[in-house]
């Protein structure tokens, strides 16, 4: 098949995501939302059949909204959700209820716009890339359903994004950082530019703490359009956080209530934030006066999951799971590791995609790793082993360093150092896989079947 030949329907998951996988990938980018538009005109606009709480940021948007979600169905509303990249399987990009698609489901939410793609292929000048195919899956999922609220992270950036051809009853800012430099700047303002192109009229903008020069852009944006800011620090936050076993207990202040000792099984100061964040969004989508029931949001807190983020996924050695794959996104990691964990030694294994900054990435984690095993994953993304050792040699030096290409072997053998060293030192050693999402989602499967 061609990229501009209309898929077949698919009789199973492995030939949904098969014909997916065939179209543009989501890293092949066209700034146009022309596509996108003529594709969801073609399934009746169904992105305005619910309101939508659209998420944008370099880092902490799938966590957040997770934490959305769920205390939105706490609320008793019907959710759609859709994140990127997924973990594991593609399946994950679309929930219903916090549950992701069945592959059978996913199977039918495809055969249900794959007719309309060639149409959208003859009548363009670039055919409908992969990301673009699911985002409108997603939304004619979430319509079908039908959902009351839909959360949506943006893939990239904001104004070109797929996923901004809906009308954010409330916009989502998360910290801004650099990240995708090629496709959005070389500055977190230049990225903010891009990033603000989820707000719209008449929107609430939910906006994390930023960079001054980034609010700048932000607040030019919320004047342009005529929307309405809510800011971390201005108009809610974190009060208080403290590490516990699972997670950590943090007291909030919301827009319309203050919320103290609240359990979040997640750890680190970043998640604390992203808690924040999801409370004043919902806060923001309900409206009135009145604040949310106190014992709602500390059972929908306490129930939150964000696997691959610090996610605890064996014991006897502690391994821990990471998506972090930029300099931003590695410092609150390593943040969190420092104030949650004593793993001694800590043994890293890190594998990165080709296109980012390895060396800031690398350089965040090296006070907290003793030790460092290089590895790839099997995408084609993935900067080779040896590449990515040589810019960690020049941070970690020689003997810190090891080469591991293949990503079971050098699980193995980081657990093996970590035992090692555990032993030598009397403590508990363990280790941490990051890099990327797929490196992560990858390490979670083996590990998931039982292989080191």
């Amino acid at each position: 098949m061609t990229e501009t030949d209309a898929p077949r329907l698919a009789q199973t998951f492995a030939e949904a995501e098969d014909a997916l996988l065939s179209r543009w990938p989501e890293t092949r980018l066209e700034p146009s939302l022309d596509r996108i538009r003529a594709f969801v005109d073609l399934l009746g606009d169904p992105q305005t059949a619910y309101p939508v709480v659209h998420l944008t940021g370099t880092n902490g948007k799938t966590s957040t909204s997770r934490m959305i979600d769920t205390l939105l169905r706490a609320l008793d509303l019907r959710t759609g959700r859709f994140t990127s990249p997924h973990v594991e399987s593609m399946t994950e990009r679309i929930s219903i209820d916090g549950e992701p698609l069945g592959e059978e489901e996913f199977v039918a939410a495809f055969n249900d716009v794959a007719p309309y793609v060639g149409m959208v292929d003859e009548s363009e000048a670039h055919p409908v890339s992969f990301f673009e195919t699911v985002v409108a899956m997603a939304y004619a999922k979430f319509a079908e359903a039908p959902v009351d609220v839909a959360v949506v992270e943006v893939g990239m950036g904001g104004t070109w994004d797929a996923t901004n051809v809906v009308d954010a009853a409330v916009a989502v800012v998360l910290p801004i950082a650099v990240d995708h430099a090629k496709y959005l700047g070389e500055t977190p303002a230049a990225i903010a530019v891009e990033k603000a192109g989820i707000i719209k009229p008449g929107s609430v903008v939910v906006i994390a703490e930023q960079e001054p020069e980034v609010a700048q852009v932000l607040a030019a944006r919320i004047a342009e359009v005529g929307a309405t800011a809510v800011r971390e620090g201005v108009d809610y936050g974190v009060v208080s956080r403290t590490p516990a076993v699972g997670g950590q207990v943090v007291s909030l202040q919301g827009v319309r209530a203050r919320y103290d000792e609240v359990f979040l099984p997640l750890y680190g100061a970043h998640q604390a934030q992203n808690a924040a964040v999801a409370l004043a969004a919902v806060e923001s989508f309900v409206g009135g006066s009145e604040p949310l029931d106190a014992e709602l949001v500390h059972a929908a807190f306490g129930q939150v999951t964000s696997p691959g983020r610090l996610e605890i996924v064996r014991q006897g050695p502690t391994v821990i799971l990471d998506a972090a794959h930029n300099p931003h996104g590695a410092e609150a990691t390593a943040a969190a590791l420092e104030d949650s964990f004593t793993l001694d030694p800590l043994i890293g294994v890190i594998g990165v995609m080709g296109d980012k900054d390895a060396e800031g990435l690398l350089a965040a984690f090296e006070p907290h790793l003793a030790h460092l095993v290089v590895t790839q994953s099997s995408t084609d993304r993935a900067m080779p082993a040896e590449e990515l050792a040589e810019v960690a040699r020049e941070i970690y030096g020689e003997d810190r360093v090891t080469v591991v290409p293949r990503l079971d072997d050098a699980l193995e053998e980081a657990t093996t150092l970590a035992e090692e060293g555990a032993t030598a030192s009397i403590g508990t050693g363990g280790v941490l896989v990051t890099g990327s999402v797929v490196t992560a989602g990858e390490a979670r499967a083996m590990l998931k079947r039982g292989r080191r």
